[in-house]
């Protein structure tokens, strides 16, 4: 990615320094070396932020590789105040010195972390620093997502991901600076909550200055003492009353409205820290059998994204690429996207905050059940949640996919168990968007219950969603998927239902049938156009339904079951793909279709 795109939107410094570009690379498959003396083989050179596997790596290896090593110099004098080392993501377990001194460990390859590294900093500027990573590739019991753990990429799974594959980037602060920001919007009320964390040297007489936005419009400026290095305070906006004015101010995929913030950290007058970040006022919550978006009735649109790439994975190619997902996700007329078994990139979430697209975040799970695999999956998704609560675009999280890694549910408590304690783990975590507990089938605590059903046949799907008794029939007797919906002691209790796996029609013109993968399959353009019309129609006007997720965005290696291509052209033209979606005649709006389109 370019140096110029910062990797933390929500909480920006003015200065910063990315160390993306060539690093010296070597695979260590024997555990030779233990400390950066030992990594004296530097065969190849690698394109950070990309991983070996990918071909924009400059490596290219799909093999099966459990440690590598990494080093780069860099040139930065050291200053008063503190120098922190961040990255992005680094698969799986990571060790990372400065000048050889442990400045770092971290486990868990889909969140960030930050190094200290100021004492370990060398006075004359020439800085080294070397990463080691592990990562078995057969190691089931951590969070994987769709890495597969076979040589060759087969069915749903696709190549992995090892060592860095999002930004490594510096930043230097004052000795006392900001550490962390949330916001949580407060429709009922009209107001911002704002938590600011600071650390470092200086305890007493800390202040922070917060300002707010809307356009050129200062909505709030305020002024907080820090108690123990913290304020949690609630900004009250004024509240316009009638909708047309309220609809000015809130966000919604309709109309993003995002609101700029500026926070500043001082003592006794003196400027320690500065940063600017945004925030938007809107709300999500459940009623009965609807979701709820700003208090009212809302029907998801939403497809399924792997938010891989053919020459580069898991990493985005550029940030454009990462804004043109959004976009493209919005002119095929889907208000939002369930991401599926990654924790993307926070740059995928500013496009989306910034141009209006709803997010569904999922843990990526691991695929064998123990202990071990639950609390890395616990470490894992609260260092999630806390990286991106203060997102809007974000409105549902999601625990666990089709009891990937609690194969047992029906059967073992301790799979039910660990369904439940994540679900309520995320709830107690974030309050204020609906949770999943398990999404597809066998769900337990639950907020919306989400069902996958792949059967291509629109009439078959007609007949099983629109039943003279839908919800009591489809619990009792149907078996989407050949799964109970709900487990023992979870009846439904009127949450809303959600489709939120379907169509996964294959249609890749340019390679054989065998090549490629699929739920069903289309021959040419008419019929793969024709079928997602008829399907789309069905979960449009299906009533028992609050929204609907199709599978998917784009091809992803070997499924062929994208809209688009995997290089993201359009199989067929944009503006059929919309009207389809949306359920409307080709060319035609939705206020010409009538006040009952979705």
């Amino acid at each position: 990615m370019s140096e110029f795109e910062y990797p933390r939107p929500q909480l920006v410094r003015a200065q910063w320094m990315s160390l993306n570009g060539p690093w010296k690379f070597m695979y260590d498959d024997e555990r030779r070396c233990k400390i950066p003396d030992g990594a004296t083989e530097w065969t190849h050179q690698i394109n950070v932020p990309f991983s070996p596997e990918t071909r924009a790596s400059g490596i290219g290896d799909t093999g099966f590789h459990t440690v590598c090593w990494y080093e780069r110099e860099f040139s930065l004098m050291p200053t008063e105040g503190r120098t922190l080392l961040h990255f992005g993501a680094v698969d799986y377990r990571a060790r990372v010195w400065l000048n050889h001194h442990l400045v770092a460990e971290h486990e868990g390859g889909h969140t960030p972390f930050v190094a200290d590294i100021t004492s370990a900093m060398s006075a004359d500027g020439a800085q080294r620093i070397t990463v080691y990573v592990e990562d078995d590739p057969h190691d089931l019991a951590k969070p994987r997502g769709k890495q597969d753990w076979l040589l060759e990429a087969h069915s749903i799974w696709y190549p992995r991901t090892t060592g860095i594959w999002q930004t490594v980037w510096l930043e230097q602060v004052a000795s006392t600076y900001i550490l962390s920001l949330r916001w949580t919007p407060i429709f009922e009320t009209y107001e911002i909550g704002c938590e600011i964390f600071a650390t470092g040297d200086i305890d007493e007489d800390l202040f922070v200055e917060v300002k707010i936005w809307h356009g050129d419009s200062l909505l709030a400026d305020d002024h907080y003492k820090l108690l123990g290095h913290e304020a949690n305070r609630k900004i009250a906006l004024s509240d316009p009353g009638i909708d047309d004015s309220r609809n000015e101010l809130l966000w919604s995929p309709e109309r993003p409205t995002l609101l700029d913030a500026e926070v500043t950290l001082r003592y006794h007058g003196q400027v320690l820290d500065k940063i600017s970040s945004y925030t938007a006022l809107r709300s999500v919550a459940i009623n009965r059998d609807r979701f709820m978006l700003n208090g009212r009735a809302y029907p998801l649109r939403l497809v399924l994204d792997q938010g891989y790439w053919p020459d580069t994975l898991l990493t985005a190619p550029s940030d454009q690429a990462l804004r043109r997902d959004v976009e493209l996700a919005k002119a095929m007329g889907f208000n939002g996207v369930r991401k599926h078994q990654k924790i993307e990139d926070p740059r995928y979430l500013y496009w989306a905050d910034k141009l209006g697209l709803l997010v569904w975040e999922e843990m990526p799970s691991a695929y064998r059940f123990s202990p071990r695999a639950i609390t890395r999956m616990v470490r894992e998704w609260t260092e999630a949640i806390e990286r991106d609560y203060s997102h809007p675009c974000i409105i549902v999280w999601v625990a666990f996919n089709e009891s990937w890694g609690v194969p047992n549910l029906t059967l073992t408590q301790a799979h039910r168990n660990a369904v439940e304690a994540l679900y309520h783990l995320t709830r107690t975590l974030d309050a204020t968007r609906p949770v999943i507990g398990n999404d597809g089938w066998e769900a337990s605590a639950t907020d919306i219950l989400g069902i996958h059903d792949y059967d291509c046949d629109p009439e078959r799907l007609e007949q099983r969603y629109t039943t003279t008794e839908p919800t009591r029939t489809l619990f009792d007797q149907r078996r989407p998927g050949g799964r109970i919906l709900t487990l023992d002691g979870f009846p439904h209790r009127g949450q809303p239902i959600v489709l939120t796996e379907f169509g996964g029609i294959a249609f890749d013109k340019s390679a054989s049938a065998l090549a490629t993968w699929g739920y069903s399959r289309a021959h040419n353009a008419e019929s793969f156009i024709d079928l997602y019309r008829r399907l789309l129609a069905v979960v449009n006007t299906t009533t028992m339904f609050s929204g609907f997720c199709y599978t998917q965005f784009a091809d992803t290696f070997q499924e062929a079951n994208g809209l688009l291509c995997a290089d993201r052209s359009p199989k067929v033209s944009l503006e059929l793909i919309c009207a389809a979606t949306r359920n409307l005649k080709f060319g035609q709006d939705e206020e010409e279709q009538g006040p009952g389109a979705t």
